[in-house]
C-alpha cells in the first residue's frame, strides 16, 4: 500500500486518535525501521516498514470494514458478555474483519447500530464533542407534563453531572405515549434514567437515526455494509481523511 503519514497510520490502526498520535510522534515514542521519529510530516508503509509505538510492533491496518445493523432487542452491543447473554457479534455471519460496535444500545433496546474496524471514526462519532446527533423512537408509561418536557430538553443531572441539551418531540399522544428523543451524548441507559428522572418508565426504545444514516428498512438481527457514499460522508462530518483500502 502506498505510504502515508504516521498520524493517520496509528489513528486507523485503533492505537490512537490522530491529534494524540502525533502527541506520540512528538514525544518521540515511535519509531520506524529502529529510528525514533518526531517529525509529524513522516511516512511509512506498514506493510514494508517496522513501525513501534513504546515498543510495541503496529502491524498493517486491516481492510476498514463499516456496517449498520438492527440490533434485536435482548442481545448485548459488546464483543462478549460474561453472563453469557448473546451478544450482536453472534449476528454477523460471513463478515471476516474483526469489527467491535461504535457505542452501546442497551440490553432491552433495538434499533442502528454501527460496525466497524475504523478506530478514529468510532471514537470520534461516540464523542460528544463531535455533536453526531443519535436519534430514538421511545414508548413510555405515560405523558411528561409541559414544563417537564421543556427540563428535560434542558438537560438533567444524572450521578451528578446534568446531561447535554437533548432533543424532544411528543409524536404520538396516548396513554403510553411515543416520544421522538435526540441526543449527542450516549451515557449508559441514559434515555431511561431521564425519564425515570420524571417518574416515567420506558416500554420501548429503538434507535431510528445516527447523523444523517437511517435504519432504514433493516430488518432486526440483519445488517448491511455501508455505501462507499456514506463512508465519505461520515468521514466528511468527522474531519477524518480517508484511508486506503476502505471497504464499502
Amino acid at each position: 500500500m502506498p505510504a502515508e503519514r504516521l498520524q493517520k497510520l496509528l489513528a486507523h490502526a485503533g492505537i490512537a486518535s490522530r491529534r494524540r498520535a502525533e502527541q506520540l510522534i512528538l514525544e518521540g515514542r515511535v519509531m520506524v525501521n529502529g529510528a525514533v521519529v518526531t517529525e509529524l510530516g513522516t511516512k511509512a508503509d506498514p506493510e514494508r516498514d517496522h513501525i513501534k509505538v513504546d515498543g510495541k510492533r503496529v502491524g498493517a491496518p486491516e481492510r476498514l470494514v463499516y456496517l449498520a445493523m438492527n440490533k434485536p432487542k435482548d442481545y448485548m452491543s459488546t464483543v462478549m458478555d460474561p453472563e453469557g447473554r448473546p451478544t450482536v457479534m453472534q449476528l454477523l455471519r460471513g463478515v471476516k474483519a474483526r469489527v467491535y460496535p461504535v457505542g452501546r444500545l442497551d440490553y432491552a433496546s433495538e434499533g442502528l447500530l454501527l460496525l466497524t474496524n475504523d478506530g478514529e471514526l468510532a471514537k470520534r462519532i461516540t464523542a460528544a464533542s463531535s455533536h453526531v446527533t443519535k436519534t430514538y423512537l421511545v414508548k413510555t408509561n405515560g405523558q411528561l407534563a409541559l414544563d417537564q418536557e421543556e427540563k428535560f430538553r434542558e438537560g438533567v443531572p444524572l450521578s451528578g453531572k446534568k446531561t447535554a441539551p437533548a432533543g424532544l418531540k411528543l409524536i404520538r399522544r396516548a396513554e403510553n405515549p411515543w416520544y421522538e428523543v435526540r441526543l449527542i451524548e450516549g451515557r449508559q441507559n441514559q434515555i431511561r434514567l431521564m425519564f425515570k428522572h420524571f417518574g416515567r418508565l420506558v416500554e420501548k426504545l429503538k434507535r431510528v437515526k445516527i447523523g444523517f444514516l437511517e435504519l432504514g428498512s433493516l430488518q432486526p438481527g440483519k445488517f448491511r455494509h455501508l455505501t462507499a457514499a456514506e463512508v465519505a460522508r461520515f468521514h466528511k462530518l468527522l474531519s477524518i481523511e480517508p484511508a486506503n483500502g476502505e471497504e464499502s
